[in-house]
C-alpha cells in the first residue's frame, strides 16, 4: 500500500534485520534505548490476519533482534507488545510487533508490566 508508513519503509529497506517475510526496525519514536518493531513484510492489519508462515517469520525475528539489541544496549528486561485495533492504541493500520528492552529505574515500580496500559490495574 502506498501510503503505508510500514510499506514505504520495507521498500526503501529503512530497517535493521529481515528474513523472508518480515523486517526489524527500530522505532522512530522509542520508548527505551533499542526499542524495535518487527513488522510482516505483507501489508495485514493485525495479528489474525497473518498466516502460520509470518507468525513463525516473526516470532523468529524477535529472536534476533533480542541479540541485537542485547549487544548493543544491555536491557535487563523486555516488554513484546502489538496494538491490535484503534481502540487498543494502533495508530498504522499494519501489524507491527514492539521489543522494548527495560532497564533498571526506567521507571519507578515496573511491576506489572503490560497490565499499564490501565493504569489502574498495573499494581496488584
Amino acid at each position: 500500500m502506498s501510503d503505508c508508513f510500514f510499506c514505504k519503509s520495507i521498500e526503501n529497506k529503512d530497517f535493521e534485520l529481515e528474513n523472508e517475510l518480515a523486517i526489524a526496525r527500530f522505532d522512530d519514536f522509542p520508548v527505551n534505548d533499542g526499542h524495535l518493531e518487527v513488522i510482516p513484510k505483507r501489508h495485514v492489519k493485525d495479528w489474525w490476519g497473518t498466516t502460520l508462515d509470518e507468525k513463525i517469520a516473526i516470532f523468529n525475528l524477535l529472536d534476533e533482534a533480542k541479540k541485537v539489541i542485547d549487544e548493543k544496549y544491555n536491557p535487563d528486561g523486555y516488554n513484546i507488545g502489538m496494538n491490535l485495533g484503534i481502540k487498543a492504541g494502533q495508530s498504522i493500520m499494519h501489524l507491527h510487533v514492539h521489543l522494548i528492552p527495560r532497564y533498571d529505574g526506567d521507571v519507578d515500580n515496573p511491576r506489572g508490566g503490560v497490565r499499564g496500559i490501565i493504569p489502574s490495574k498495573q499494581n496488584y
